[in-house]
């Protein structure tokens, strides 16, 4: 079952419009697309992902709506050019449904998840590089820096050390191998208390799939493709997604700092947007005794002016 975190909170904050152009980036498994469909019986949708199985989903489960929208498999790094091709420079609305979905870590042999044994994949699509070709050949110190810059984890040099002497013995190709090492690496006292490898594989994720540089790299272009009223929604599942939402929101939504001072501010340098909610939007209480998954969600939103 699939579950879309600040669902009515993400819709509510879109302001559709009946005729706009709206763009899902992140389509998974439907569930934000389907609530803007319905509300746009004169306007079209555009969605992205690089999941095919998602898509092939989405596809059926849209049609029964409508058939003003079209699906993408392409990461949406790839959302200017391609929306370009449909000669469409300006929306109405972009959302962003960061983080793995339920399907996603529920199918098994994804690897995404560290409960259950799979070979090490956690690809969002189906290439490139994989969670087993980061874990057995990425350098010691490589290994190091992601575990602390992505997951945050205070072990990450025993951990990466551990790795690289396991996988001389042989290669670690599953996600509960994986797991063992982690284990030993930090002792079980600690890896029951602190739980390690939900912030190893959590790091590992997002060195597979390039999660944060792509974020960072589309977002300002996202803010640049809003018709003027039109607005943006990010829903982050961890921190330093947030924090790159929070900052880039910041930056576009105050004036330049080199020309704060001037009594008139040329317009290259005017915010681009204005923040709809200054602080996050987070689950209620509600929804978070209904999903435990939604726990560490945050919603931002803002317009383009």
């Amino acid at each position: 079952m699939h579950y879309s975190v600040l669902l009515q909170e993400l819709i509510a904050g879109l302001n559709i419009r009946e005729d706009g152009i709206y763009v899902d980036a992140t389509v998974g498994y439907a569930g934000d697309s389907k609530e803007i469909l319905k509300r746009i019986k004169k306007g079209y949708l555009f969605a992205f992902d690089a999941d095919s199985k998602a898509i092939e989903y989405s596809q059926k489960e849209l049609a029964k709506i409508g058939n003003n929208f079209e699906i993408f498999h392409t990461n949406f790094v790839n959302m200017k050019e391609t929306l370009a091709q449909k000669n469409v420079s300006l929306v109405d609305g972009i959302i962003f449904d960061l983080g793995v979905s339920s399907p996603q870590i529920d199918t098994k042999e994804r690897g995404f998840s560290f409960m259950t044994d799979a070979p090490l994949d956690m690809r969002m699509g189906e290439e490139g590089l994989s969670a087993k070709d980061v874990v057995n050949t990425y350098k010691e110190e490589d290994l190091s820096k992601i575990f602390f810059s992505y997951g945050e984890e205070k072990n990450s040099k025993l951990i990466a050390k551990m790795i690289v002497q396991s996988r001389a013995i042989k290669p670690i190709n599953t996600t509960l191998e994986l797991v063992e090492v982690i284990k030993k690496a930090c002792g079980s006292n600690y890896f029951y208390k602190q739980h390690p490898e939900r912030k190893i594989f959590q790091a590992i994720r997002i060195e597979v799939n390039n999660e944060l540089k792509v974020l960072e790299e589309t977002l300002p272009e996202a803010i640049k493709l809003l018709k003027k009223g039109g607005r943006i929604g990010v829903i982050t599942f961890h921190s330093l997604e947030d924090r790159i939402v929070k900052n880039i929101f910041k930056k576009y939504s105050e004036v330049d700092e080199m020309v704060k001072g001037l009594p008139e501010v040329p317009d290259a340098y005017k915010p681009l947007i204005k923040l709809v909610n200054k602080k996050a939007i987070t689950p209620s209480d509600a929804e978070l005794k209904e999903n435990s998954r939604s726990n560490s969600a945050k919603l931002r939103i803002a317009e383009r002016i």
